[in-house]
């Protein structure tokens, strides 16, 4: 099946760009926005508008493949690729992107998507968010010329033998970090609430005695409102690196607090995500496995989760290999091309690393979908409810794919 033509639109994303390093120097909210200067290069202000483009590719049969080019809330941070604006890339994919692709016989995924996903412009590889919105598109169309969901695509071309499943959703609650609990106590999430830990003074406190007095409100709120005993979500909370900073980045005292903060989270399992942040990836590989293996001596249960400087598939197979964490987060838009989340979550799966599908909230619900897909046939541990805060929206898109290709599925198989 060719490729006959190559149209992009301008598109907005669920949630915004934010300046993380400004963040963490102190600036404050007025109302939604951020009070301050931004300090992160091409950020016009701490918070704006997040933007997609949707690549979409028109096929000679007169079907329609498509995917979103986004990228992550907190770009040009923790090694990320620079900020990303329609206005500035629609033009690179018309003039330089289309014609590679016009013509091009569309018979499967991989070999393409590794292909595209290596791809140099001017001796440099495209933009990640790029990568990302056009391997989508390709997904998208493998599964149309083989009249097969994306999931069985993958599970076909990689060899996945394993029977696809139901995986645990992880929903996010923003800065509505109660309100929005009892959304997702309400609706059965399997882990919540993330948290957005990112204010030291406002969110944790200069002794953390701020998120310990929200992880005991949390468990409490869960025993009060959940409908049966059998519910028992993971309790996963992202705190930016301000657990480090306010204990100087010593093991001791972090896995000292995180073992306090999981009796506290009793009975339910603790996740915390990105403990420490040392601005370079060596370094976060260090300490994060010198965490994990403090805490583990002093019987400890809580997990690690590694984020920051966990960008590329060679990042993660680095911190893989280092037992570095009990989870990765693999952070879609920051991959590149989706074929990478593939190798990322079975490299994780292999190593029995827990592989947790995210991404960010400044997503789209095309490129949430496709994620879904790809979480569901490698067998993912946990997948993030994406795009956007407000918790409703981003559940309801990544469930209900969710449950319509295990149905579509499980109807072939009868």
């Amino acid at each position: 099946m060719k490729i006959v033509d190559v149209v992009c639109s301008e598109g907005v994303t669920g949630f915004f760009f934010d300046d993380q390093r400004a963040i963490k120097k102190g600036a404050v909210h007025d109302g939604f926005a951020y009070i301050g200067e931004p300090v992160t290069e091409g950020f016009k202000e701490i918070r704006q508008a997040g933007e997609s483009i949707s690549v979409m590719l028109l096929l000679e049969d007169g079907q329609v493949a498509y995917g979103d080019c986004a990228a992550v809330q907190y770009s040009g941070a923790g090694g990320r690729d620079s900020l990303f604006l329609a206005q500035e890339f629609i033009p690179l994919l018309e003039k330089r992107i289309k014609p590679l692709l016009l013509g091009k016989e569309l018979t499967g995924f991989k070999e393409m998507a590794e292909w595209l996903d290596r791809y140099e412009l001017d001796g440099k590889r495209l933009h990640t968010a790029l990568r990302y919105g056009l391997t989508q598109a390709l997904l998208d169309g493998a599964a149309k010329v083989k009249k097969k969901t994306m999931a069985e695509v993958i599970q076909e071309e990689y060899g996945i033998e394993s029977s696809m499943r139901r995986i645990p959703v992880f929903t996010q609650s923003g800065d509505d970090r109660h309100g929005n609990v009892d959304k997702m106590i309400i609706k059965k999430a399997d882990v919540l609430p993330h948290g957005l830990i990112n204010n030291i003074d406002e969110k944790l406190g200069r002794q953390g005695e701020i998120l310990k007095e929200y992880v005991k409100w949390l468990k409490n709120r869960i025993l009060k409102f959940r409908i049966d005993e059998g519910y028992r979500p993971v309790l996963h909370i992202d705190v930016y690196g301000t657990i480090g900073l306010i204990f100087d980045n010593d093991p001791e005292r972090i896995a000292n607090y995180l073992c306090e903060l999981d009796k506290v989270a009793a009975p339910f399992s603790l996740r915390i995500e990105g403990p420490v942040d040392v601005e370079n990836r060596e370094g976060q590989v260090r300490a994060l496995k010198d965490l994990r293996n403090v805490i583990r001596q002093k019987g400890g249960k809580v997990e690690i989760v590694a984020d920051e400087w966990c960008n590329t598939l060679e990042d993660i197979r680095l911190f893989v290999d280092e037992q570095a964490a009990d989870m990765v987060q693999i952070k879609t838009p920051d991959l590149g091309g989706v074929n990478n989340i593939v190798e990322a979550i079975l490299y994780c799966k292999n190593q029995g690393i827990g592989a947790y599908c995210g991404g960010t909230c400044n997503e789209t619900d095309r490129s949430a979908q496709i994620c879904t897909n790809i979480a569901i046939a490698c067998g993912a541990d946990q997948c993030l409810a994406k795009p956007g805060m407000g918790v409703d929206e981003g559940f309801m898109i990544v469930k209900n794919e969710m449950n319509r290709v295990l149905a579509l599925v499980a109807a072939r198989k009868k």
